[in-house]
């Protein structure tokens, strides 16, 4: 599961960030440049990993990726720019798709790499 999980959501991250830098504003997110570029080279490792890598390291990949980015998500969500960010409850629901988006994405990278069974060959014999 761990690969064609990788390589889909590589494709929809390289092409996140592609248009990003067209349509900033992309389902209601903050895509800066920054994020684009980060969208790109995130997808790009993504997408290496669901075709090229072997289940092992998509598996893994996806476990590191998936922590990584529910993380950023719950964190960015409590902190903000700052303190003052909880303080404004419009600013906050406004951002709060990024938050939500990254939350999901490091879920579905995390159901990916632990339904995938370590230690898994694609070799045939």
């Amino acid at each position: 599961m761990a690969k064609p999980l990788a390589t889909v959501v590589g494709v929809v991250l390289i092409l996140v960030g592609v248009v990003g830098f067209f349509s900033p504003n992309l389902l209601g997110a903050h895509l800066g440049k920054i994020h684009n570029a980060i969208h790109l080279v995130s997808g790009g490792a993504s997408l290496y990993f669901g075709m090229k890598g072997s289940v092992e390291a998509a598996r893994r990949f996806c476990i590191l990726f998936g922590a990584v980015y529910l993380l950023l998500g719950i964190v960015v969500y409590f902190v903000g720019t700052g303190p003052e960010h909880m303080l404004h409850l419009p600013k906050l629901i406004l951002g709060l798709r990024d938050h939500i988006i990254h939350i999901a994405l490091g879920l579905i990278y995390l159901i990916g790499g632990f339904a995938t069974k370590a230690g898994v060959s694609t070799a045939t014999a």
